[in-house]
């Protein structure tokens, strides 16, 4: 079972997604998805609130999370959200191993 974090970074005047933009032309986003246990690390910008910007972000399990927690990485990520005064909301959930039946049928491939 794996973590999922989404985390939605709330600024002005584009700044959220100066933030993320700078997160990735620096290279800490690549940096975090090679930590172990990330299993993703992706940016999007919502259609009906440019403003905003979702990470989604996926561990392994509470081990890997808590490494990244403590990593330069979360110094580097802490310093650019006070650069851009963003703010955030966090939701977190725990994957299923399996999609139930019942839900297949809406899933197209």
């Amino acid at each position: 079972m794996s973590i999922i974090i989404n985390i939605r970074y709330h600024g002005k005047d584009g700044s959220a997604l100066k933030f993320a933009k700078e997160m990735v032309a620096s290279g800490i986003a690549a940096e975090i998805r090679r930590e172990p246990g990330n299993l993703r690390y992706d940016y999007y910008v919502p259609l009906e609130d440019p403003e905003t910007v979702l990470l989604i972000d996926q561990w392994e399990d509470q081990d890997a999370l808590d490494l990244h927690h403590g990593s330069l990485m979360m110094e580097k990520i802490t310093e650019l959200q006070a650069k851009y005064d963003l703010h955030m909301e966090v939701e977190r959930y725990t994957s299923e191993e399996e999609i139930p039946e019942a839900d297949r049928a809406f899933i197209v491939k």
